[in-house]
């Protein structure tokens, strides 16, 4: 089985982070609490609980670009592209493949390191946040990456971003209780996707892959919200004309929705992860743990409560990665 989501912080790229930016505050304690992050072995042996399991790699939450300036961003996904790929050479049964860290800070780098680790160092795909500093992804400097994407055939994984300065109510300054992170990362994923349709990418590239992390967000659970909901839109805005967003995408919109990938990185989930399935169908279904900050055992156990065929279980926990991966 292939988890296609999963965190790991290289020695080489924390040791440089860490003169960078060597004060992160509560998300480096927590990174440095998560021993299989950064330990080879602990990680191993947590792997090795499952016979037959392999991890594609990427690194964890936060962006870089809201941790460091550009030049250093572009300088550190170059420092975690070589580790990776390096971790990759050396455990291939572990690792078969890797997702390129990116600086969305200079579009234009982004680009060029999209296509050097891809080309030189053989990683199958790139992740990007669901904002860059605040920007939302559909603005026109990010599209040259989308186009390279769909012309690499190989996909983008969109991660959540959102921290406790993006406050729940306008009275408070911060967001409390981590809401920010166990309800506003699902929004943030939605809020992302439904920019991305909107701005007629996948009219733009019927063929890009993009992967949503934590089961596709909201739109799975709020499909009539997203889809007939959604049919009227503008008629609620009174500040800015949207009459002509819909008419525009040459398909219904709720349709481009299905056009994404989920991962079942849903801590378990017992009621959410049957509604991903429903909604993207087990071809669009990847096999995810968010491992080690997410559990494998009980996504493991989530998934066999799933009502698939054999072919469906081979594909969500195997074939759709192959072939998304072109492994």
């Amino acid at each position: 089985m292939i988890d296609i989501y999963t965190h790991i912080l290289p020695q080489p790229f924390s040791e440089a982070l860490g003169k960078v930016s060597p004060k992160l505050g509560n998300i480096a304690a927590r990174l440095r609490g998560v021993r299989p992050l950064h330990d080879l072995e602990a990680r191993f042996r947590a792997m090795d609980a499952v016979p037959g399991y392999a991890q594609v790699i990427s690194l964890p939450n936060p962006p870089l670009e809201d941790i460091v300036s550009a030049v250093q961003a572009a300088d550190l996904a170059r420092i975690a592209n070589d580790a990776m790929a390096e971790l990759c050479a050396r455990h291939p049964d572990r690792f078969p493949a890797f997702v390129a860290t990116l600086s969305m800070l200079d579009p234009e780098e982004a680009v060029r390191e999209a296509e050097r680790a891809i080309t030189t160092l053989g990683a199958r795909g790139v992740q990007v946040f669901t904002n860059v500093a605040g920007r939302p992804l559909d603005r026109p400097e990010y599209a040259p990456l989308f186009a390279a994407m769909a012309g690499h055939d190989l996909p983008v994984w969109l991660h959540p971003a959102r921290t406790a300065d993006m406050a729940d109510y306008a009275s408070e300054a911060k967001s409390r209780f981590e809401m920010w992170w166990c309800f506003g990362w699902p929004y943030e994923t939605s809020v992302a996707m439904a920019r991305l349709v909107f701005s007629g990418l996948f009219d733009r590239h019927p063929a890009l892959k993009i992967i949503t992390h934590h089961g596709g967000g909201m739109i799975p659970t709020f499909d009539g919200r997203v889809g007939p909901g959604m049919a009227v839109l503008g008629s609620r805005t009174t500040d800015e004309d949207l009459s002509g967003i819909l008419p525009a995408l040459r398909r219904p919109h709720l349709d481009y929705f299905r056009d994404f990938y989920a991962d079942t990185a849903m801590f378990g989930s017992g009621t959410g992860l049957p509604a991903s399935l429903a909604f993207f169908g087990a071809e669009h279904l990847v096999f995810s743990t968010d491992a080690p900050l997410g559990p494998i055992a009980e996504t493991l156990k989530a998934l066999e409560g799933l009502d698939l065929t054999p072919a469906q279980r081979h594909a969500v926990m195997q074939g759709n990665a192959e072939r998304l991966l072109r492994l």
